[in-house]
């Protein structure tokens, strides 16, 4: 792949983040490229690829939004590991995703990797690409970013990690790259990608963010390949239009409906836009939105929707599901994915559903791939779904997970050894898997120790190995054979393992993972045991870890299980007592054939073995059959006098022995650990004094009776020390015997003084070295004391004692590798200052380090200072044995010759650093292991009683020297009769199976209970409890925010209302039929939340907002028969001043009667509906009622207002308030219902109301004050117009309440059959107005209704004799069902109006 310029890049200023690039051509295949990448980028193989496309140039998001994106994007690309491909320019949505993976990058930590940003570039449109170009690559090559001066051209940006630079030849032309990227895109979407034995094709999603013409072609095109994409609404522009009507029916999706979104959304180039672009973006939109299940949209905080990560995981499985996978919806396929992106949300919201069950089988490839992957809530995802761990784990399951440990933990690096190790296998033998379970189970031993028993067993010669499943080339790809099938197990199959609880444990936790090896351990049945080896095992790793990190996760995971084992153990005693002390010494065939108080022993788990319930049982064991509370001093009595046994001084724990007869009670009483201790104490204080006796007062030249019976002791100590070594009740052999035994302190220490006693007596009978024989046992009396500190151990006050002791002989020996170097440094340098050539050693010795030694003690050297210089004391040449050799002096004058000054100084400064620094380092060493052991001195008491009680209780009870009576009766037993040892029970028992299986049970039980207590204090924390109330508010925010909760409140609502209503007419009905008075009735409360409403298209009901920026006139309503919901048009759109039709005709004179319908004809307006919408119903309904009252009156008056008592004064009053405040005086009385909400009575000027003459400054009409309501209608006479009442707007409802809709409603039908008009238009609308004024009459009685005809629009720009004439008209007036002007008489309703041609008619009654 020839090219020049390539290598790594760096944008100067902006830090040493390295990326890296290639020139290439635009036919270079995209194997080439994606082999590059791969191989020698060094980029992983992604898990998914996330195509982001978009707008070039930069644009505005709304910073919510902003922050949605990019957060949501780099989550779906860190967690799933994706790959994200750009354009790589620094404009547009590259800048954003670029933005973005810098955020993530500053705000993360190092172990969260790095995003992979590919940028696909065009070469011709890069600036500055001159600095890119290096023939022999650029390492790095140093770009510079100059957005100022780039001109047409763009800058790469900086937070991408990889660039291809695709060249064609030309310069400036964008575009270039994008087949190449194309099908780079494609051929990667091809590739699959394996992980944990689980092979899926790499998906691919596109992103959309804004865009034009050229991003609409790019999901045109994604979306005919089948890739899914995802449209992020709110970004602007394309991604908006296809956005708003994604929703809708592709019949809906027309010309006229792009055109109108077009004009919103790309208003500036939209005039240039032409009728053939519009149906070319029309019928790609159409293609769109036609496969549903390949875009999605993300809609920022609504449908649920949170974050971008989760609409494109989405996206994906909705796109999986649309593809048909060997003839059903590949289930297997979108779990795949889930678990390669290791999204369990995804995966619990999305494919463990009500609609597709899963079989546990089903589960176990893709559990097996969880388990490598080390995805532990997958694990707990499938555990909940049903897998269970015996059936998954088999012979081929564990030996496919030890073949693919993770290469980086120490287990697999001893697990290598010991394949090196290994013989080669002969050529006859057919090959097998390199690791075989047996090699596992030898390192496992080395770990928890050789007192175990292999937990793998070798194979024997000749077994075939099972292999149930192609373990090395299990590949489980989706486009081929079934999972299943590679899962099928033959019949009759037994699982190998014995507990594969346990198998999947220690695999989890050799590679130190905590979460998995949690949720395995909660399923284990041996807890206890499991935690008490996790703990072991993880210490045995850690001694030889080099990573201090991995080394404390190490030591933190071991101590953790040792507290679960404590935790357990609790438990387990605060229930009974017995049963958990049969769980200490049950012998766990799972475990290598151990205990549960061995494995803590070996862990050294001082915390479990100092709990209360195993020191219990110590003490138990301890006392053996006689009963803890037996003081001291009656087991010293009765061992001086044992038939004060028959005394009944001593009490058992069995009552069989308290009443029975002597001898057994004797034998119970001598084999019980602590009467065999106190006597070996009493026998070894009477050896020690007989050994001191013959020391000091009875050494002959011929050995004594005395020194005969030392020799004789001696021989029993020999013998006890041999029955020790070669007592093997679990058969573990000689050899690991020994390592036992010299592991011991005390041991090595017995072995020691007998050796040296035996190397005294060997010259003790040899009458040459008689002398050098008693020095080497008077030495070797110092060792047999010292073996006195063991047997203090017991002593719960010097047994800490002793242990603080031990540790501080440690730090002495730190101290006097330091003391030494001052000492012989000193020393040296003064006997050579002092001494010239002395040859005699021993006085060499003593000049160098034990006179410098005693210096810091005191003891000042001779001569140093030249003070008591004396030739007497000391002899000149050295030849005097018995005196030093004199130091350099002056043999005239008798004075010492060698500088005292420099011998004085040295002094000083070698006692500084002895005497002050050492000595005082010493002491805080001292003080410092004194602390920390006194901090545990309780618990290392407690660990080390073990030791003690263990050996006394399997030691023959006859203390030395009569112990030979048992040795002998022990090589009877043994030798003679070959009777294997045997341990005893009190410290290791194997139970029946029916025993142990209640007992595990039994512990299984308690360790649930265990487990829930520690859920219960983890959510008690404080720090939890905040973490929860977070969670919960986020939680209430989100739901708050959706429209499904919105939905369900309002269902809510409704149907509370219903059950109301029908509460209220069963009451009614009740009442009507005698069962009860009207009186404490209640009356149904008023609906405000639900009456009034009309259903949205989606079946939600839209709270009606009385204080929104919309008119009343606006379009809320339906269309008819249908859902759709008509545009609302914002107050500022009505076209109130719009300019109606001139008129026509004149009004009447004064003194003519008309009535209310009879318009003339100028007074009918002409002008267009606002807001008309398209619709396929053409019936529109608008109402804006207007409630006004006028002066209230007892009765119904034929007098004008004016006439009417204190409607002077009111009306001076009003205009002396609109002078006052710089209004001009509007009429009184016109009160008014501006939205919906009554007004009380009030003024014009307080509470207005909308008249044109208000809209344009005019004063040249004025209502009457007696107008009473304002009616609003606007009728588009159509073909399928519904009758009127049947669609009723949502104001209308508002006014007339509950209370008063069905009484409006039977009057809205005596009205209809009153006209007779219903077949025509105008019949309807009569017969609606008359119903209307039926309700009038009905609900406001005792006022006065006047009817002033005027007009909306066309009244403003009328003639001055028409507005005159409207001033001059006598008001109708309204009583009782008829209409008088005059005295005359008419009947209700609205005639025809003159000409009814028109299709479109606007009139104001008033």
């Amino acid at each position: 792949m020839p090219t020049d310029a390539f290598g790594d890049i760096v944008f100067t200023g902006l830090g040493q983040k390295v990326g890296k690039y290639v020139r290439l051509s635009q036919d270079t295949p995209p194997s080439v490229i994606y082999h590059l990448m791969t191989q020698y980028w060094g980029l992983d193989v992604p898990n998914l690829l996330i195509s982001v496309t978009g707008g070039a140039k930069d644009f505005n998001m709304k910073p919510r939004l902003k922050s949605v994106f990019r957060r949501g994007l780099v989550k779906v690309a860190q967690t799933t590991g994706a790959w994200i491909i750009t354009g790589g320019s620094h404009t547009g949505v590259m800048k954003q995703v670029g933005e973005a993976v810098r955020d993530f990058t500053l705000s993360s930590s190092h172990n969260e990797g790095e995003v992979v940003t590919v940028g696909v570039a065009t070469w011709g449109t890069v600036h500055n690409r001159e600095d890119l170009i290096h023939p022999s690559g650029g390492f790095p090559a140093e770009y510079v970013m100059d957005e100022e001066g780039q001109g047409h051209l763009t800058c790469l940006d900086s937070n991408h990690s990889h660039f291809i630079l695709v060249d064609d030849g030309t310069h400036g032309r964008y575009g270039v790259e994008i087949p190449l990227r194309t099908r780079l895109e494609k051929f990667i979407s091809e590739q699959t990608k394996e992980r944990g034995g689980v092979a899926i094709k790499i998906p691919i999603v596109c992103v959309v963010l804004e865009g034009g013409p050229g991003t609409l072609h790019t999901i045109y095109n994604a979306i005919t390949n089948g890739t899914p994409c995802v449209v992020v609404e709110g970004s602007g522009r394309v991604a908006d239009v296809i956005a708003q009507v994604a929703g809708l029916p592709i019949s809906e999706v027309t010309i006229s409906r792009i055109q109108q979104k077009l004009s919103v959304f790309f208003q500036e180039v939209f005039e240039t836009l032409t009728e053939s672009r519009i149906a070319e973006w029309t019928k790609k939109i159409q293609d769109i939105v036609r496969r549903r299940q390949l875009l999605t949209i993300f809609r920022e905080g609504k449908d649920g929707q949170q974050d971008v990560d989760v609409a494109i995981l989405q996206a994906l499985l909705k796109a999986s599901r649309s593809h048909d996978h060997f003839g059903h919806e590949n289930w297997d396929h979108q779990l795949k994915l889930a678990v390669a992106w290791n999204r369990v949300d995804i995966a619990r919201s999305e494919i463990f559903t009500d609609e597709r069950q899963w079989k546990p089988s089903e589960l176990h490839p893709v559990m097996t791939a969880a388990l490598i992957s080390n995805k532990p809530e997958f694990v707990k995802l499938f555990l909940e779904n049903g897998v269970r761990l015996k059936e998954l784990v088999t012979w081929d399951t564990l030996l496919y997970l030890y073949q693919n440990l993770d290469p980086s933990c120490l287990f697999h690096s001893k697990l290598q050894k010991v394949l090196a190790d290994e013989p080669e296998r002969p050529v006859c033998v057919p090959p097998a898997p390199r690791v075989q379970m047996h090699h596992v189970a030898q390192v496992l031993r080395e770990l928890l120790g050789d007192f175990t028993q292999p937990l793998y067993p070798r194979p024997r010669t000749g077994d075939r190995p099972r292999l149930l499943l192609p373990v090395p080339n299990i590949k489980l790809n989706v486009q081929g054979v079934s999972l299943r099938s590679l899962y099928k197990r033959s019949p009759g199959h037994v699982a190998f393992t014995m507990d594969p609880v346990r198998d999947l444990l220690i695999w989890a936790i050799i590679q130190n993972r905590r979460e998995l090896a949690e949720i395995i351990w909660a399923q284990s049945q041996d807890c206890i045991a499991a935690a008490l080896a996790c703990s072991k095992i993880l210490k045995e790793l850690s001694k030889e870890e080099e990573d201090t990190d991995s080394l404390e996760e190490m030591l933190a995971l071991a101590d953790e299980y040792e507290h679960r084992a404590i935790g357990v153990f609790t438990e387990c005693h605060r229930k009974d007592e017995d049963r958990a002390q049969k769980l200490l010494t049950r012998v766990s065939e799972a475990w290598g054939k151990t205990t549960c108080l061995q494995l803590a022993l070996e862990a050294k788990d001082m915390k479990f073995v100092s709990h209360g319930g195993v020191q219990a049982f110590l003490t138990k064991v301890w006392w053996g059959q006689l009963c803890v509370d037996n003081g001291l001093w009656r087991v010293i009595v009765c061992m001086l006098a044992f038939p004060l046994l028959y005394t009944g001084l001593i009490s058992f724990r069995e009552r069989r022995l308290q009443a029975g007869p002597g001898l057994p009670r004797v034998r119970a009483f001598f084999n019980a650990p602590v009467v065999i201790f106190h006597l070996n104490i009493l026998s070894y204080f009477a050896f020690l004094c007989l050994f001191a006796y013959v020391l000091m007062v009875d050494f002959q030249p011929t050995p004594s009776c005395c020194e005969y019976l030392i020799y004789f002791w001696l021989f029993s100590l020999v013998c006890e020390e041999l029955r020790q070594l070669f007592y093997d009740p679990d058969e573990f052999g000689l050899m690991k015997m020994a390592l036992l035994y010299f592991s011991d302190f005390w041991n090595k220490l017995d072995i020691g003084a007998i050796l040296l006693f035996i190397a005294g007596l060997t010259c003790r009978l040899i009458p040459a070295l008689l002398y050098p024989g008693r020095i080497i046992l008077s030495l070797d009396f110092i060792m047999f004391c010292l073996r006195l500190m063991h047997i203090f151990t017991i002593s719960k006050t010097l047994g800490p004692k002793i242990i603080i002791v031990k540790r501080m002989m440690k730090d002495v020996f730190f101290f006097l590798f330091l003391l030494a170097v001052w000492v012989v440094s000193f020393g040296v340098a003064k006997q050579a200052i002092l001494i010239h050539n002395e040859s005699r050693v021993d006085w060499i010795f003593r000049g160098v380090v034990y006179q410098s030694y005693l210096t810091i003690f005191g003891q000042m050297p001779a001569y140093i200072d030249g003070v008591n210089f004396s030739l007497d004391q000391c002899s000149p040449n050295g030849t005097d044995p018995y005196k030093p050799k004199c130091p350099e002096s002056d043999a005239v004058r008798h004075e010492p010759a060698f500088p005292e000054w420099l011998t004085v100084i040295l002094l000083c400064l070698y006692l500084l650093f002895t005497n002050i620094l050492l000595l005082n380092l010493l002491i805080a060493m001292f003080n410092y292991t004194f602390q920390q052991v006194q901090e545990h001195t309780d618990q290392i008491w407690k660990f080390q009683r073990h030791d003690l009680i263990e050996e006394y209780q399997g030691r023959p009870p006859a203390p030395p020297p009569f112990i030979l009576l048992s040795h002998l009766h022990l090589f009877i037993k043994r030798v003679v009769l070959k009777i294997p040892a045997r341990r005893r029970k009190q410290l290791k028992s194997k139970l029946e199976k029916n025993e142990e299986a209640a007992l595990l049970s039994w512990e299984i039980y308690l360790k649930e209970s265990y487990l829930q207590n520690q859920q219960y204090q983890q959510k008690q924390r404080p720090e939890q409890k905040i973490q929860d109330i977070g969670n919960k508010v986020s939680t209430m925010v989100d739901l708050l925010e959706m429209e499904s909760l919105k939905q369900r409140l309002a269902s809510l609502e409704e149907q509370v209302a219903q059950t109301s209503r029908a509460l209220h007419w069963v009451m009614k009905a009740l009442r009507d039929g005698g069962f009860g008075s009207e009186e404490g009735i209640p009356a149904p409360a008023p609906q405000k939340a639900s009456e009034g409403q009309d259903l949205e298209p989606d079946g939600r009901q839209e709270e009606e907002d009385v204080g929104d920026t919309h008119h009343v006139n606006a379009r809320h309503l339906l269309y008819p028969n249908s859902h759709v919901t008509r545009f609302p048009v914002p107050n500022e759109k009505v076209p109130w001043e719009r300019s109606g039709a001139s008129v026509r005709n004149q009004l009447q004179r004064r003194g003519r009667t008309h009535r209310p319908a009879e318009l003339p004809r100028g007074l009918r307006g002409s002008g267009r509906a606002p807001s008309e919408p398209h619709g396929p119903h053409r019936t529109a309904w608008t109402w804006k009622p207007r409630l006004l009252w006028t002066q209230p009156h007892a009765a119904a008056c034929d007098h004008p207002v004016e006439a009417q008592p204190g409607w002077s004064h009111l009306q001076e009053k009003h205009k002396e308030n609109a002078r006052s405040a710089g209004r001009k005086a509007l009429p009184l009385g016109t009160l008014g219902l501006a939205r919906g909400k009554p007004c009380k009575l009030s003024v014009q000027s307080v509470c207005p109301s909308i008249h044109p003459t208000q809209r344009r400054n005019t004063c040249s009409y004025s209502p009457c004050p007696g107008q009473f309501w304002t009616l609003s209608l606007v009728l588009k006479d159509k073909p399928g117009s519904r009758e009127p009442g049947e669609i009723l707007p949502r104001k209308l409802k508002q006014v007339l309440r509950r209370e008063f809709w069905s009484s409006f409603q039977n009057l809205l039908t005596q009205g209809t059959e009153d006209t007779g008009c219903e077949r025509n238009h105008t019949g309807r609308t009569r017969a609606f107005a008359s119903g209307f004024f039926h309700l009038v009459q009905r609900l406001w009685r005792p006022p006065s209704l006047f009817i002033l005809p005027r007009t909306v629009e066309a009244g403003v720009d009328a003639k001055p004799e028409t507005r005159r004439a409207l001033r001059e008209a006598r008001t109708p007036r309204y009583t009782e069902g008829t209409w008088t002007t005059q005295g005359t008489r008419t009947t209700p309703g609205l005639r025809p109006w003159p000409s009814a041609s028109t299709s479109q008619t606007r009139a104001t009654w008033t």
